[in-house]
Order: structure tokens, then C-alpha cells, then sequence
């Protein structure tokens, strides 16, 4: 199990706090993947001290800039990267209240080419899914997030993009049966290539559906065969804690906290110590989906 895969369901064990799953905002996670150098990154450590006109300036010299290589050199990745991280630096700047569908759009043309030339690397189309759903295109979200995981049905971040997708759409059922596939699936995928397929993380993402609609009986039965799987393994056992706290069984959730705390990494220790700390997060499950409008990350 990698570090990363790690950080992302704590994230969202933590974060979302097991019980609905929301949109992501483009703006910061191109940059979790995104490790070419360019200039942008110059841009953007130095963000604080560059007036926010000059900023805007420069970025925008640079948006100039490659889009003129890329008329020359339309599959130019360094140009691609480059032209999409100075967008999204664009947008970011912006009043959250001003963001359009339109500005939204000149992030999604870089990114289908990026996603077409790279068909490997599922982020691109993983944060092409995540633009298209912002904008309204829950088809072509659908469609991005299908095309992931019709070749790495074990990717966690395009299934969870899907179910959240579904979830927004008020078809919980269609979410519980992709991820119940999913897992019936995982020992001859794992087969075939060992570690495709989290299970565990799986069993986490169909407990928070269950919890998502209020079927905390589901939701934590779920839980306890994950952690019978893996006796080790925190994440189901944090997963645990937080369903008890959102039930406002608090005495019951803080031996599952101190447990996930001992078996988590040193890195973890500190967040599931502040999330059995922290005040109940109320349910959001009925919400809409937050979009690059409302939710900053």
C-alpha cells in the first residue's frame, strides 16, 4: 500500500468525515501531481510577494506564450502543462463568486489533450472528470471516470469521483453495486496484477455510502470486515470512529480513535488526534455537490 494511497483515504476518512462525498476543486490538485519544471512554479512561490496586477500580468504573458508554441506544436506536453498550470493559477485568483463555466472551460481543452496523451496516467483524466462535472457535463464526467476505470477498475480516485457523481445524482444504489463489482472483482484482478485493487480502501468508500444515506448498521458492519481483513490497517478502524461520533456515541468511537492512532503511521497521528477531538461534523449527505464557486481547497 503507497504513501499516497494512504494519504488519500485519510483524507477522505477525515476530511469528509465518512458521511457524504463532495465535488474537488481543480485549482489545488494539479499541482499534487503535476511535478514537470517550469516557470509557473517560479510564479507560484512567489505569489505572496508579487503584486496581485503584476501576477496577473505575467501569467497571463504566459498563457500567451504557450498557446503559441502550442500552435506550432499542438501535442507540446511541456507547453500542455505549462498552459494548464498558468490557467488554473488564473483562476485561483479569482473572486469565487466571479468563476464561470467559461473560465472553467479553457482548463478543460488542455486537459482532454493531456488525458488523450497520456492515457497511463489516470490523473488527467481523473481531474478532466472533476472540470466536466464543475461545468454541469455529468455525462462526459461520467464517460472520463468510465474510461479510467475500464482499464484500472481499482483506481481509488476515479472510483471515487464516480460515486460521488452518482451520489449527486440521488443513485446511491448505482454507487453501492459499482464499488460491491469492485470488490467482487479484486482477487482475480489482484491476481492478474497484484495490488490493483485496495481492497480495503474499497470496503471504506462502500461504508461511507452506506453512511451517506443514514444506514449506519450497513455502514459498520462494512467497517468491521474491513478491519477483520486487516487488523492493521488504521483506516477502517478510523473510518469506525467516525461513524460512531457522527451518532453522537462518543464514548464508544474514542477506543477506535486510540486504536487507528496506534497502528497509524507517525504521519497520521496527529489528524486522527484532532478528529477525536473535533466537534461532530453535521451530516451533509443531502447537500449538492460544492463546486470551484463554493468550496476553496
Amino acid at each position: 500500500m503507497t504513501q499516497t494511497r494512504n494519504r488519500w483515504i485519510v483524507q477522505v476518512v477525515l476530511a469528509l468525515a465518512i458521511l457524504a462525498f463532495v465535488g474537488v476543486s481543480v485549482i489545488p490538485i494539479i499541482g499534487a501531481f503535476n511535478n514537470t519544471p517550469s516557470s509557473n512554479q517560479n510564479i507560484a512561490s512567489t505569489k505572496g510577494s508579487l503584486p496581485s496586477v503584476d501576477q496577473k500580468s505575467k501569467l497571463e504573458d504566459e498563457v500567451r506564450g504557450y498557446e503559441l508554441v502550442l500552435q506550432r506544436e499542438p501535442e507540446n506536453q511541456t507547453a500542455l502543462k505549462g498552459l494548464l498550470q498558468a490557467r488554473l493559477q488564473l483562476l485561483s485568483q479569482k473572486e469565487k463568486s466571479e468563476i464561470k463555466p467559461a473560465d472553467i472551460q479553457v482548463v478543460i481543452e488542455p486537459l482532454e489533450k493531456l488525458a488523450k496523451l497520456n492515457p497511463q496516467q489516470s490523473e488527467y483524466s481523473v481531474l478532466l472528470a472533476q472540470a466536466k462535472q464543475q461545468i454541469g457535463d455529468r455525462e462526459g464526467a461520467a464517460q472520463a471516470y468510465r474510461s479510467i476505470l475500464s482499464t484500472k477498475p481499482g483506481d481509488l480516485k476515479a472510483l471515487q469521483g464516480m460515486v460521488s457523481l452518482l451520489i449527486n445524482q440521488q443513485r446511491p444504489e448505482a454507487a453501492i453495486g459499482l464499488l460491491q463489482e469492485t470488490l467482487s472483482n479484486a482477487a482475480q484482478i489482484n491476481k492478474i496484477q497484484p495490488g490493483s485493487v485496495d481492497t480495503v480502501a474499497v470496503q471504506v468508500l462502500l461504508g461511507s455510502v452506506h453512511a451517506s444515506q443514514k444506514r449506519y448498521a450497513q455502514a459498520s458492519s462494512v467497517y468491521d470486515q474491513a478491519i477483520k481483513k486487516d487488523p492493521k490497517d488504521f483506516r477502517p478502524v478510523v473510518a469506525k470512529a467516525m461513524l460512531l461520533k457522527q451518532q453522537g456515541k462518543n464514548a464508544d468511537a474514542k477506543p477506535f480513535f486510540d486504536r487507528a492512532a496506534a497502528l497509524a503511521p507517525a504521519q497520521y497521528k496527529d489528524e486522527i488526534n484532532k478528529a477525536a477531538t473535533a466537534s461532530p461534523i453535521p451530516n451533509p449527505a443531502a447537500s449538492p455537490a460544492p463546486s470551484v464557486e463554493s468550496t476553496p481547497k
